[in-house]
């Protein structure tokens, strides 16, 4: 068969080989002809035009020998018959290619063999995998190489497999496009032309590529045709459904699996451990957990990154206890808890109040044989200075000393933040000249703890002392430093001052106001009875896309007074304008201060928030947007509002829990309940049953 003609592409290229010795930069200049020749490439180095023709002299037995320099070895071998080069070149190619310093000779002897027979597979992949050439110039490379084999042979599978490897691997700090078409181009055209069928390994390369490029419809779809070819490998499924599951696509994940067990697809431990760690970033703990189950059922053993995996998973969406069972069962199944667990399960239990239980779980470390360190030690002394417990704080802190184990900026933190929390300001201020002379440099997050107690006690003048040796040190305020001298600022009566802190912190570029930082500067405002500047900054809130909350709404109706019609006009006002830039989740939360203040809004108001989330519950598909939570339905049974009560069974049982199948059960009760609505004339309920009993129709039903 004639061989098929690699021609990638034909452009003028310069390469930049790497850098070698004296900072010289290699230079490989490629023509533009395809009509190659052995001179086709030419590489042009002062350092490679050396003539080695002298063998330094074996030193003496007796003395350390050093491993001969490539230089030697090469000029040994020129010095070789020439039918002894074919059978050692291809293990110097590959040496030199692995040697410090010595790929760019490796490049130079593979170009100019000693031998015509050299060249062989071995060589040339040798030569593909580790030289250091930029991707875009790999293929033409691969095609001007080509040329140099004899007629008898052609590239294998492997060599194109290697190419697709060196060109994806780059896909991420350069222009993934350009990159992906190669690839698919030598996937679809060049190895068939070759007379060569893919393998796993090809495949999965590719599809990787795209999952990792964005491109997740492509890589399904490539799958499926690997799949028709009869090729059935579990690591091209792996990473299309971790890309399916960072994007929050549960459902189709589940598809894309179901079709591997269709397939006869072998489930491995990756296949696993990539839904399972997918599931807990999708925030569905107990789908993550099944799929352990089933893993154990199938004999799959889950490993210790599985049980990390889990047990990070469910502290992140609060279930630490359930954590630590995991984590108790991974020691009944005969792994050892390492540190990570073990800081994890602490850190959640600190962070949730539970001190006693992150006590217990830090007793049966020490009982194991891992040894606390430095990340151990601040996860429970963070924990219990949090919570004031500073007595046990500190005796940690000073076993943590006697055992020669350091403690860190964080450490150090956490105790300064304790002792202003207990209100031991003098404590907290000798720490902090104990960290100084440890020799930990304060970062942004030290300066912020200690202007942030000095603001709480009093003490501004000192707080801005402070402020200016961080400034003087170039370190640069965070958003919690900004917001602790707004604070303090605004607690001694200086608000203009707090002010033009605010506009400081918007024009530096490296922090941005959060939430707290205009609540704190809303409620100085309105302490000094200036609503026109806070309704601009309420208004500034909204514009840059920082969504109010229950300490806002309050805020405000502290001036406004929760039962009177200004209160109700301007939380309604504030439902209206987010539903308009569709942020639900905050419009809800503003729902719940009002339903909670026993302010019952209006229809109007409930057509509207219905109907966005309906309208954007249809766009997403079957991505559910979880608008509401239980607190939310709880008080609207309270209301003395049936229009109120059906929308919350709806919104609950369709949006909340997911259950569209149990939203779907209710719609009976929305058509028997429209009469009892008209009758009380609320009239802009009927559009709302409209929206709902549309929504509810079978072809949104969610199974």
């Amino acid at each position: 068969m004639a061989s098929m003609p690699l021609i990638i592409s034909d452009e003028v290229a310069t390469l930049d080989v790497g850098q070698e010795s004296g900072g010289r930069v290699p230079i490989l200049h490629r023509e533009q002809s395809h009509k190659g020749s052995p001179d086709a490439i030419v590489l042009h180095d002062k350092t490679l035009e050396q003539d080695f023709t002298e063998i330094p002299k074996c030193p003496s037995a007796s003395a350390a020998s050093a491993p001969p320099s490539a230089p030697t070895v090469l000029a040994f071998l020129r010095r070789l018959p020439h039918d002894a080069s074919p059978h050692l070149f291809p293990h110097l190619v590959a040496a030199l290619s692995r040697s410090p310093g010595g790929s760019l000779l490796a490049l130079r002897l593979f170009l100019a063999p000693l031998h015509p027979a050299a060249v062989t597979h071995h060589s040339f992949n040798s030569a593909l995998l580790r030289f250091p050439l930029p991707p875009h110039l790999l293929p033409p490379f691969f095609s001007r190489s080509l040329g140099r084999f004899p007629r008898r042979l052609a590239p294998t599978l492997l060599s194109f497999n290697l190419l697709l490897r060196c060109i994806c691997s780059s896909l991420v700090p350069r222009d993934p496009r350009r990159y992906l078409d190669i690839a698919l181009r030598i996937l679809h055209e060049i190895i068939p032309g070759w007379d060569l069928a893919p393998d796993k390994f090809t495949y999965s390369t590719v599809v990787s590529a795209l999952a990792d490029a964005g491109r997740v419809d492509d890589a399904v779809a490539l799958v499926h045709e690997m799949v028709a070819d009869g090729v059935l490998a579990a690591e091209a499924f792996n990473p299309v459904l971790r890309a399916m599951l960072r994007a929050g696509d549960v459902k189709g994940a589940a598809k894309l699996f179901g079709f591997m067990q269709l397939k006869g697809c072998v489930l491995t431990a990756a296949t696993y451990n990539v839904l399972v760690h997918g599931l807990l970033v999708c925030g569905r703990a107990g789908a993550a957990m099944g799929v352990m189950r089933r893993m154990e059922r199938e004999g799959v053993v889950p490993g210790v990154m599985t049980y990390g995996a889990v047990v990070d998973g469910l502290v992140r969406c609060g279930r630490v206890k359930d954590a630590w069972k995991v984590a108790e069962e991974m020691e009944r199944n005969g792994l050892a808890r390492n540190e990570f667990v073990y800081s994890t399960v602490i850190t959640g239990f600190c962070k949730s109040g539970e001190i006693h239980w992150a006590l217990k779980v830090w007793e049966a470390m020490v009982a194991s044989p891992v040894r606390p360190n430095v990340v151990l030690y601040s996860a429970i002394i963070g924990g219990l200075a949090n919570f004031g417990k500073m007595k046990e704080a500190e005796l940690l802190f000073q076993e943590m000393i006697d055992s020669k184990c350091a403690p860190n900026i964080i450490t150090y933190g956490s105790m300064i933040q304790g002792y202003f929390k207990i209100g031991y300001t003098s404590r907290a201020l000798s720490v902090w000249e104990e960290m100084i002379g440890a020799g930990c440099v304060p970062n942004a997050v030290s300066y912020s703890i200690l202007i942030n107690g000095l603001c709480n006690v009093g003490r501004l003048k000192d707080a801005m002392m402070v402020w200016k040796h961080m400034l003087d040190r170039g370190c640069a305020p965070d958003t919690i430093a900004y917001t602790s001298m707004i604070k303090g600022l605004c607690v001694s009566g200086m608000v203009d001052g707090g002010l033009r802190l605010f506009y400081d912190m918007l024009a530096s570029g490296h922090a941005d106001p959060d939430v707290i930082s205009y609540n704190v500067l809303l409620d100085g405002l309105l302490l000094a009875k200036d609503l026109p500047r806070a309704m601009d900054l309420l208004n500034r809130m909204l514009d840059q896309g920082c969504d109010p909350d229950t300490v806002t709404c309050n805020i405000f109706l502290r001036e406004f007074g929760a039962g009177e019609r200004k209160g109700r006009e301007f939380l309604e006002g504030l439902v209206v304008r987010l539903c308009n830039r569709r942020r639900n989740m905050a419009a809800g939360e503003v729902l719940m201060v009002m339903l909670a203040k026993y302010i019952v809004p209006e229809a109007p108001i409930w057509e509207m928030v219905v109907r966005d989330v309906c309208r954007r519950k249809r766009e997403h598909g079957a991505h559910i947007l979880e608008v509401f939570d239980t607190p939310f339905v709880a008080i609207l049974n309270m209301c003395d509002n049936i229009g109120g009560t059906l929308i919350s069974m709806v919104l609950y049982h369709g949006l909340h829990q997911h259950e569209w199948t149990s939203a779907y059960g209710i719609q009976n009760e929305v058509a028997a309940r429209a009469y009892s609505i008209r009758r009380n004339k609320v009239k802009p309920f009927d559009g709302i049953i409209k929206e709902i009993t549309s929504f509810l129709s079978p072809r949104h039903v969610y199974v």
